[in-house]
């Protein structure tokens, strides 16, 4: 992995973001299938189309979460530099818009 840019890490596969709802990074896979579109703009980086990560329970309902485990759902749309979280995410940013956070920031 490696930095590119303030907001993104590039990996083998596409992008990795940091999300503040769920503090963990989120892989957008732009080499291979599935395929997000990416604008190319690593300040203000544009994906398409939204982004969904599922965990915990949302994947295995015999999952039985930890203090601390990231939530189930998080579904946004990164456009412009800004991550739009959707109504379905259950996660406190449910529903919010915020900028990309720094990357290296966020993820100490």
């Amino acid at each position: 992995m490696s930095a590119a840019g303030r907001f993104l890490r590039r990996t083998q596969r596409g992008y990795m973001f940091w999300c503040p709802g769920c503090e963990s990074a989120h892989l957008v896979t732009t080499d291979g299938t599935p395929a997000w579109s990416f604008n190319g703009d690593l300040e203000a980086p544009t994906f398409s189309p939204s982004v969904l990560v599922k965990c915990g329970r949302a994947v295995d309902p015999a999952f039985v979460p930890e203090p601390g485990d990231p939530p189930g759902i998080c579904h946004s749309f990164v456009t412009n530099g800004r991550i739009q979280f959707l109504e379905d995410c259950t996660h406190a940013l449910a529903g919010q818009t915020v900028d990309l956070p720094n990357f290296e920031e966020a993820s100490r």
